[in-house]
C-alpha cells in the first residue's frame, strides 16, 4: 500500500515538473525572427517649395482633426458630420475591426487547457460464441476530458502577435476610410459649388448676350446692320445656353453623390443645396509639417506596418511546425453498469498523463509553408516601402497643386477683369459704328471662357487644399480615443 502511494506521488510530482518547465519554456522561448518596426525616411523638408501660405511648421492637431472648418463653410461641416454617422463604408470597416479582434480572441484561446464534458450510454450484446451465455449489457459514463498544449516553441503566441498585429492594422483602416470619406464630401461639395458659379457666369453671359440680341434685331430692322451681324449674336446666345444643361446635370450628379456618401437615397439633398453658394474661401497659413511626422501620421502607412508585423510573426507560427509538440491529458469521470451505481463513489474513473507529438515527415510542406510566409513577409514590406513612397509623393504634388492654382486664379482674376472692360469697349464701338460685330462676338466668348475658367480655378484651388489635408492624414483622430478604450476592453496594448 505504502508502495502504491509513493508511486503514485512520484507520478504526479514528474506531471507537475512537466507542467512547470513547460510554463517556465513557454514564456520565454520562441522560434522565428523578432519584427523590428521600419522607420520611414527621416527627412526634414519637402523637396518642393512653400509658398502661398504654406509653411513647414508644425500642423495644429486640432486643425489637422477637423481641417474642414479651415474652409468657414457650415454647410459642409453639417455633411461632413451627417457622413461620419451615417456612411456605409464606415460600418464595413467597423464591424471588420470586430471581426479581427474576434480572430485574436481564437488564437488567443489556443494559450490555455481546453475541459470537454462529456456523458455516453451504451447498450451491447456479446457474442455468444464468445461468451457462450450472449448477455446484453448496458455502460454508462459521465464526466470531464481536459487538454493542454504547452506552447514551449511559441507557435501559438506567434499566433497571437500575427491576430493582434490585423487588429490594429483593421483599425488603421477604418482610419483610412475616415480620411477618405472626408475629403469625398468635400470635393463632391466643392464640385457643387464650383459648378453652381460656372451656372451663374454662364446666365450672367446670357443676359448680357441676350440684350446684345435685342439691339441686333432693332438695329437689323433699321436696316444699321446686316443679317450676318444679328445671326452672329444669336448663335453667340444660343450657344452659351446650351451649355446651362451639362452645369445643372453636374449639380444634380454631386447631390446625389453626397446623399449617398452620407448614407441617404439619392435625391434627399437637392432641395438642402439648390441654393447657390459660393465657393469657401482659402485660409490665410496652412502648416504641413515635416515629412518625417506625416508619414508616421498617415494610416494607410500605419496598417502597412502593422500588416508587416503580422506577416512576420506567421513566420514564427510556421516555423514552431518542425518541432515537437507537447500535451497534458487528462480525465475524470463516473462509469458503471448500472445507472443506479453511476453516481457512487465506487464508480469514479481517472487518468492524466503527457503526450508529444512530432511530425517526421510530410514531404517537405512544412518547409514549404515557411518560404511561403517568407515570401509573404517580404511582399508586405515592399507594399510598406512603396506605400511610404506613394504617401511622399501624394504630399509633393499636393504641395505644388495648391501653390500653382492660387497664382492661376489670380492671373484669371486679372484676365476677367480686363475682358470685361473689352468687352465694354467693343459694344461701344460697335453702337457707334466704328468696329464691325464681330469684335463683340469675340469679346463675349473671350469673358464667357474666362470666367468658366475662372469659376474653376476657385473650385480647383479649394480642391487642392482638400487634396493636401487628405495627403497629410488629417481627420481620423476625432474617434481614435474611443476606438482605443474599446480596443483594450479585448486586446492588450499594440506593438
Amino acid at each position: 500500500m505504502i508502495r502504491d502511494c509513493t508511486g503514485r506521488a512520484v507520478r504526479v510530482a514528474g506531471v507537475l515538473l512537466l507542467l512547470a518547465g513547460g510554463v517556465l519554456l513557454s514564456g520565454c522561448f520562441k522560434v522565428g525572427p523578432d519584427y523590428v518596426r521600419p522607420e520611414p525616411p527621416a527627412l526634414k523638408q519637402w523637396a518642393s517649395p512653400l509658398e502661398e501660405g504654406l509653411e513647414t511648421g508644425r500642423a495644429d492637431p486640432e486643425t489637422l482633426v477637423h481641417w474642414w472648418k479651415t474652409l468657414g463653410d457650415s454647410r459642409l461641416d453639417s455633411l461632413e458630420l451627417r457622413a461620419l454617422k451615417g456612411n456605409h463604408d464606415l460600418r464595413i470597416a467597423r464591424a471588420r475591426i470586430r471581426e479581427a479582434r474576434a480572430r485574436w480572441g481564437i488564437a488567443r484561446a489556443d494559450l490555455f487547457p481546453r475541459v470537454d464534458a462529456k456523458g455516453t450510454f451504451n447498450e451491447f450484446h456479446r457474442s455468444e460464441e464468445n461468451y457462450g451465455n450472449g448477455d446484453q449489457e448496458r455502460l454508462y459514463q459521465a464526466g470531464f476530458d481536459a487538454g493542454w498544449e504547452i506552447d514551449i516553441f511559441g507557435g501559438t503566441r506567434r499566433a497571437v502577435e500575427a491576430a493582434e498585429a490585423e487588429v490594429a492594422a483593421s483599425r488603421e483602416s477604418l482610419n483610412d476610410v475616415l480620411v477618405t470619406l472626408q475629403a469625398e464630401v468635400a470635393f463632391n461639395y466643392l464640385l457643387l459649388r464650383t459648378n453652381q458659379a460656372r451656372l451663374k457666369a454662364a446666365e450672367a453671359n446670357i443676359k448680357t448676350q441676350q440684350q446684345t440680341c435685342n439691339l441686333n434685331r432693332s438695329l437689323y430692322k433699321s436696316g444699321l446692320i446686316n443679317k450676318l451681324a444679328l445671326a452672329q449674336s444669336l448663335y453667340n446666345l444660343e450657344h452659351t445656353r446650351s451649355r446651362i444643361p451639362a452645369f445643372k446635370t453636374a449639380i444634380e450628379k454631386s447631390c446625389n453623390r453626397l446623399a449617398v456618401l452620407l448614407g441617404i437615397p439619392p435625391c434627399s439633398l437637392q432641395s438642402d443645396l439648390s441654393r447657390p453658394e459660393p465657393v469657401p474661401d482659402l485660409p490665410p497659413k496652412l502648416a504641413v509639417g515635416i515629412p518625417a511626422e506625416t508619414l508616421r501620421h498617415r494610416p494607410d502607412i500605419r496598417r502597412a506596418e502593422r500588416r508587416l508585423a503580422a506577416a512576420s510573426a506567421r513566420i514564427g507560427e510556421a516555423t514552431a511546425d518542425l518541432y515537437p509538440k507537447f500535451h497534458l491529458i487528462g480525465t475524470i469521470g463516473l462509469e458503471s453498469l448500472h445507472y443506479d451505481t453511476l453516481w457512487r463513489w465506487a464508480s469514479r474513473s481517472w487518468g492524466y498523463g503527457p503526450g508529444v507529438t512530432w511530425n517526421i515527415f510530410d514531404a517537405g510542406a512544412i518547409r514549404r509553408n515557411i518560404e511561403v510566409q517568407n515570401a509573404r513577409q517580404e511582399q508586405a514590406l515592399a507594399l510598406y516601402e512603396q506605400t511610404v513612397l506613394k504617401a511622399r509623393e501624394e504630399v509633393e504634388n499636393a504641395i505644388v497643386a495648391y501653390a500653382r492654382e492660387q497664382q492661376r486664379r489670380r492671373y484669371l482674376e486679372a484676365a476677367v477683369k480686363d475682358a470685361n472692360e473689352a468687352v465694354e469697349l467693343a459694344e461701344d464701338q460697335f453702337r457707334a459704328g466704328l468696329v464691325d460685330f464681330n469684335n463683340v462676338l469675340i469679346s463675349q466668348l473671350s469673358l464667357l471662357t474666362l470666367e468658366d475658367e475662372l469659376a474653376q480655378s476657385d473650385g480647383a484651388a479649394a480642391a487642392n487644399l482638400v487634396r493636401l489635408y487628405k495627403a497629410l492624414g488629417g481627420g481620423w483622430e476625432w474617434q481614435e480615443p474611443r476606438l482605443e478604450k474599446e480596443h483594450k476592453k479585448t486586446t492588450p496594448a499594440a506593438s
